[in-house]
């Protein structure tokens, strides 16, 4: 019964995750969508612009807790509604407060496991970020292709300090949610002019651009570990 507790608000974030998705409420975000009402959204926004951030903060804390996937959709919202500028610093606090919500939920669940036993490979895994746990960390966080829910339920389950995990949140976390804010933004704009999605889009240097610092932004960790390995090299 102890057990079942201390995965209880986890498990309560996965219900509410599981309900909104199958809700279908993303779907209302879906770039395509949101391109035909921008102009009439911008203008409720312009009128009430503390409500309307707060809104896009409340939205994207909720949808990152419960780790649902397809979240990427509410930061494009708050590049096509809010601008660049504005809809990072908006989405960047909610991710964040999302993250630490599901990281505490999540760590509470776990508890400290670090001197019990674990098969091979998960074994072999935990020993690695113990000994290097800034730059798995970093890693984790700044390659943008692995689940942003997945990667904070693992720093949870390898016992990230709270430090750590917050700065690297914040700090990677927020460099790529600047990068896909833009690509909102540039969404907005191709969609606006085109009234529809086409493969032209992505020759418009407006979405090439995040698009190729997305790439780049994943070969970072690939870099460092290289410059790591060449550094640690035969002497």
């Amino acid at each position: 019964m102890k057990r079942f507790r201390s995965f209880l608000p986890l498990l309560i974030l996965i219900a509410l995750g599981i309900v909104l998705l199958a809700s279908g409420v993303l779907n209302r975000f879906r770039p395509e969508t949101l391109a035909l009402e921008q102009a009439g959204l911008q203008a409720q926004i312009a009128a009430h612009p503390v409500a309307a951030g707060a809104l896009q903060i409340v939205a994207t804390t909720l949808a990152i807790s419960t780790g649902i996937p397809g979240v990427v959709v509410l930061i494009f919202a708050g590049g096509m509604l809010f601008g660049v500028i504005a809809g990072t610093i908006l989405s960047s606090i909610g991710v964040t407060l999302g993250a630490l919500i599901l990281f505490l939920a999540s760590r509470h669940a776990f508890g400290d496991h670090r001197d019990t036993s674990a098969p091979g490979l998960v074994e072999r895994l935990r020993d690695g970020y113990l000994a290097h746990p800034h730059s798995y960390t970093f890693f984790l966080r700044l390659v943008p292709f692995f689940p942003f829910g997945g990667v904070t339920i693992a720093l949870a389950w390898l016992r990230c300090p709270l430090w750590l995990f917050l700065a690297a949140t914040a700090g990677g976390g927020a460099v790529m949610t600047g990068i896909e804010t833009a690509l909102g933004a540039g969404l907005a704009k191709t969609i606006g002019q085109n009234h529809a999605i086409s493969l032209s889009l992505f020759s418009d240097p407006v979405v090439l651009i995040p698009l190729l610092a997305m790439g780049l932004l994943a070969l970072v960790p690939v870099a460092i570990g290289k410059w790591r390995g060449i550094s640690a090299g035969p002497r």
